[in-house]
Order: structure tokens, then sequence, then C-alpha cells
């Protein structure tokens, strides 16, 4: 993306007139989205953005600057700029620079840039047909279609210099369904970090069939529940819970800021024994999925809690840097724009031993959440309040009236210990979006189906 020659002399611009450590992050970023709306496309897009963001690191301060000017002279004035916003000093001395690391082509089958926009759109039409044709009751039918391909550099003075070129392509459908009790919604996406042979591995027709299908069930649905209840979380559906009531907890920075309730843990008991979560920016295909995080380290699995232990928390370098810890992956940005900080990549808890069905069997009285929706949570406390898109009432061990949607009370740290049930039918999630401190970028999440011995259900019946 830049010649090796080009970034040794921007970081030694960088460290000129003083510093610790200097950072180069180039990226190049191309999108398409497409959406249709009741049978109309309303929107198709496509984007590009390519520059670099520059950081200086003196003691404990940091300069930062950006630019999408990548001639030597746009380097250099950024180096220069993020160098004058730290402790001028002594210049600092950089590394020699080796051929770079990482991944140089996306491992994909097919790259979704090579195939026409009309092709793409028929997708759309495809599913909209499908899902009305599952029901007359289906009265509204969004699709979308996205792709995005991100190549990007990073080479420190610490000599790093890496690699690595991430395509991701996804689509989705939402439904709403009308009738008596008014209107219900449904919706289904697929994601992976793979080109579009996704449409290989999934049917589009069944994406939509699963959405309409959701919002149809819901209209016979009943009240739910409200109070405490044993709560069943399928495979795949509340690794959201993990990620953001348990995961965000389990960030460095988060800790050292006593924004969390796992700081000063490690090595204490703090989910129920066989509860191990994990993680793992290297699972192929996942939407978390990376060869190197955005400071150059390369991706890894990192058990975070082992058989109920806290093992460790998630580190990028500046966290690392100043508490003497190696770095494990996890500094992650949005853009060349943005500061790097502690975030996540595909987090979930692994498979347990039981059988699905026999969790089920053994909840006389709860309540099964096949899908969870978004939700709010206090890191610092861990309570949090996500919603329940897709749920149904368990009866004598039985699977029986689907719910409307109601809310799920509880607070994070409390449901690693009260699970008292663990499947052995682990599966990912669909693609998400995490949101932190302004920035957003992509992650997995995941879970076998588990059964937490109580949770507060927000439900309307009486």
């Amino acid at each position: 993306m830049l010649d090796s020659s080009l970034v040794q002399s921007t970081l030694t611009e960088a460290l000129r007139t003083g510093g610790d450590f200097a950072e180069v992050f180039v990226e190049d970023r191309g999108s398409l989205g497409a959406r249709l709306d009741d049978g109309r496309v309303e929107e198709l897009t496509t984007s590009r953005d390519r520059g670099a963001g520059i950081r200086v690191i003196v003691g404990d301060s940091t300069g930062f600057a950006h630019t999408s000017d990548l001639t030597e002279s746009g380097l250099h004035r950024a180096a220069a700029t993020a160098a004058a916003m730290a402790t001028a000093g002594k210049p600092g001395a950089v590394g020699s620079l080796g051929n770079p690391v990482g991944r140089s082509g996306p491992d994909v089958e097919i790259l979704p840039e090579g195939i026409d926009k009309a092709t793409k759109v028929e997708l759309l039409r495809r599913a909209d047909e499908t899902a009305r044709g599952i029901g007359d009751a289906i009265t509204q039918v969004t699709a979308r279609y996205s792709e995005g391909r991100r190549r990007i550099l990073v080479a420190n003075s610490e000599g790093d210099h890496a690699t690595d070129d991430q395509v991701r392509t996804l689509f989705s459908v939402s439904t709403v369904a009308t009738g008596d009790s008014g209107r219900q919604t449904g919706r289904e996406t697929v994601g992976h970090t793979v080109g579009y042979e996704l449409f290989d591995r999934f049917s589009v027709d069944e994406i939509a069939e699963k959405a309409a299908r959701q919002a149809l069930t819901k209209l016979e649905a009943r009240p739910a529940p409200s109070g405490e209840l044993p709560v069943v979380i399928a495979r795949g559906s509340g690794g959201v819970l993990f990620h953001e009531a348990c995961g965000h907890g389990l960030e460095a920075d988060l800790v050292a800021k006593g924004a969390s309730v796992f700081a000063g843990r490690i090595g204490e008991r703090v989910a129920a024994p066989g509860v191990t979560l994990v993680d793992d920016g290297t699972m192929v295909g996942e939407w978390g999925r990376i060869a190197i995080d955005d400071e150059g380290r390369p991706a890894g699995r990192h058990v975070l809690i082992e058989d109920g232990v806290l093992t460790d928390y998630m580190w990028d370098h500046l966290r690392a840097r100043a508490e003497g810890h190696r770095r494990t992956g996890n500094g992650r940005r949005q853009t060349y724009r943005h500061l790097p900080m502690v975030r996540m990549t595909n987090t979930f808890v692994e498979n347990g031993a039981e059988d699905p069905q026999a969790i089920i069997a053994g909840t006389p009285r709860g309540v099964y959440v096949a899908k969870l929706g978004g939700g709010q949570v206090n890191t610092a406390t861990g309570d949090f309040v996500f919603g329940m898109v897709e749920a149904y009432l368990i009866e004598d061990g039985r699977l029986t009236e689907p719910l409307r949607d109601a809310n799920l009370i509880g607070n994070g740290p409390q449901v690693l210990l009260d699970i008292d049930a663990l499947g052995n039918d682990f599966a990912m999630g669909p693609p998400g979006t995490c949101g932190k401190d302004g920035q957003g970028v992509p992650v997995g999440d995941g879970q076998p189906t588990l059964r937490v011995r109580r949770l507060t259900i927000g439900g309307t019946a009486a």
C-alpha cells in the first residue's frame, strides 16, 4: 500500500523532535450497499476512503494526526503534527522495517467487487418475493445487501510491519406482519468475512422465509410473563448478552479506569464451573475475523474466563505498555481517522456437555429465548437490559406459546454465576457492530444452548 522506505521516513519524522513510540496506520476501504424496501430499490451506494493515521507516544502523552494525502509531504506533515501534540525532546529511535507480514490478499473465493450490481439487486428482489409468499399477513419487506473490503498496513518504530486484507459480505431481511394483534416484526441476517460465495453457502430464500415466519409467529404471541424465571437461551442467539454485559468489562482500558466490575479479580471465580469465555480473532469466516489488529499485532485466541475463573483481560498497545503486559491483538479502530482502543473480536462461551433438548425438558417453567435484540449495559456494575425479539414459554419441559417482545433484565457477572446448564451445540450468532466511545467495529459472538437459573422478565402478563 505504501513503499517501505516512505513508511520508514515517516516514522523517523514522527520521532524527530522526541518520542518513545511512533506508529503509521494506512487504510484503503471500499464498500457497496443496496436496500430494497417494499419492492423498490431505495438505496444503491458505493464509497471509497483512503488515508493514514499517525500516532506518537511520549510517556503518558499521545499525539495523533490523520491525512488523506499519502504523498511523502502529506505523510510527513501529519507526522510532524502528531509529534507536536506530544512532548518534545531528544529524537527517538526507529527500528528497521522488514517486509510486511500478514495477509497480502483476502482469503475469499469470489471477490464481491467482481459481481455486477444488477445481480446483487436481483437477490434483494428474490428475498422480497419469497418473504411475501410465506403469508398474506406479511405487509412490509426490507432487504439489504452490503459488501466491504478493507486493506490496512501498520508499521511502528519498534520494527513491526504488517498488512491485512479484509472482505465482508452481508445479507439481511426484515419483515412486518399485520394482524388482529397489531404489527409484529421479524429479521434474519447472515454475514461473514467471505466474498460472494456467501450465497453458495446460504440461501436467500431461506433467509427471507425465516424472517417472515418469525413475524407471522409473533402475531399469535401472548404477553410475556413478568418476574424472575429460569431462562434458556438458544445457541448462537445470546452471545450478544455476554459481549455487552461481560466482554466490555474485560477490556483493559475500562479496567484501568475503574469502570469494570471485574477490576482486580484475576484468579477469582467469576462464573459457574464449566463456563469458559474466549475472544478469538482467528475464527475463519466469522464477522470479527482479523489477521492482525489495527496496531499490527497478530490475532489470536485469548481465554478470558476458564472453567469459571477469571484468567486475563484484553489488551491493546497502550494499556499493555503501561502495565508491562503482553498485547493480545485487541487494539482496534473504526478508520484511519481514529485512535485504536481495546476492543473485542469474536467473543463466545465455549461448548458444554449437555443435550440441548434435555436442558429444555429439565425446565418445568421458564422462558426460551430464540433471539435477543439490542440492549444497554453499565460496565461498572454489569447491570443490563436486553430485548427479547423471539421467545417462547416453557411449560412442563416443553416449548408452548410464542411470547410478545419483552425485556430481559439482569446483571452480567451474576448471569455468569447462575448458568446451571451448558449445551453441546455451540454456534456463532449473527454479525454485529460494537460501539464504544463513538467508534464501531465488526464483531462476532456466540454460545451453546444454556440455562440461567433466574433472570427478570419485563413482560406485561399479570
